[in-house]
């Protein structure tokens, strides 16, 4: 489905990704995961065609992105993305936001209507639905842009932190629950930025650890925790691959806390 193929990616003199490659099964629900700034939101945008990458390519379907006009339409007829920092218009309403991206996507106009509908509903956001954008708290807008996304019914869901900026307990709930029946459908491919080492757990088919600008290691999350004896879960595993001295630091500190 996704192929990154030795990409590498720098902001003025600062390398962010060198030579990175990644594959993506068609079906499969990928977690990335690494700490702030090492990457991951660059590598998403350049999944979904945002920024190009000064070497290397990104296929999708086997399209590479930005070949040509067709190429790149085809692409984006089947890719939806969700940023960490999403843009919304903050002029119009809800609905009408909902709306207009659907109708980029799904030509029966009617479908758009009524699954606009149930996810205005489903995310708690009905009752504000014919109120301007700049009205909703920054929870609501997150739910807003997520909704948004999951109305295209796209092949390719790209999302950056959808779990936090705001998002509540009962969206976090909703939203678990709706990636976790679409990553169970075959044709549904989705890639997936979070912190949350529980949500990936959760979710995950595999998990790309990043670090240094490479895959560091990608594998399914138990074969992730089995990979460091000892590790307690998750969590703990991704830090001793990731960042050890962090770790070391810690005891370091509890033990002379304790004196």
């Amino acid at each position: 489905m996704i192929h990154v193929n030795n990409v590498t990616l720098h902001y003025r003199i600062k390398p962010v990704l060198k030579g990175l490659d990644l594959r993506v099964r068609r079906g499969e629900l990928l977690v990335l995961m690494g700490p702030n700034g090492i990457g991951k939101s660059t590598l998403l945008n350049l999944i979904a065609g945002v920024i190009s990458p000064q070497k290397g390519s990104v296929e999708i379907d086997g399209l590479a992105r930005r070949s040509s006009v067709e190429n790149e339409n085809k692409i984006r007829g089947i890719t939806a993305f969700l940023s960490d920092h999403p843009w919304l218009p903050m002029s119009r309403t809800g609905r009408e936001y909902l709306h207009s991206v659907g109708l980029l996507y799904v030509e029966d106009v009617g479908r758009v209507m009524e699954h606009s509908e149930r996810l205005l509903k489903l995310f708690n956001l009905d009752s504000q639905a014919d109120s301007l954008i700049s009205t909703y708290s920054n929870g609501q807008q997150k739910k807003l842009a997520i909704a948004a996304v999951l109305l295209t019914d796209a092949k390719l869901l790209i999302l950056d932190e959808p779990f936090t900026g705001g998002l509540d307990p009962a969206g976090v709930a909703v939203l678990k629950r709706l990636l976790k029946r679409l990553a169970d459908k075959t044709d549904v491919t989705i890639v997936m930025a979070t912190q949350l080492s529980e949500i990936a757990m959760a979710l995950a088919s595999r998990i790309a650890l990043i670090k240094d600008g490479r895959i560091h290691m990608i594998d399914s999350p138990d074969k992730i925790i089995a990979s460091q004896p000892g590790a307690a879960n998750l969590e703990e595993a991704v830090e001793r691959h990731l960042n050890p001295e962090a770790l070391a630091g810690l005891e370091k500190y509890l033990r002379q806390e304790e004196i």
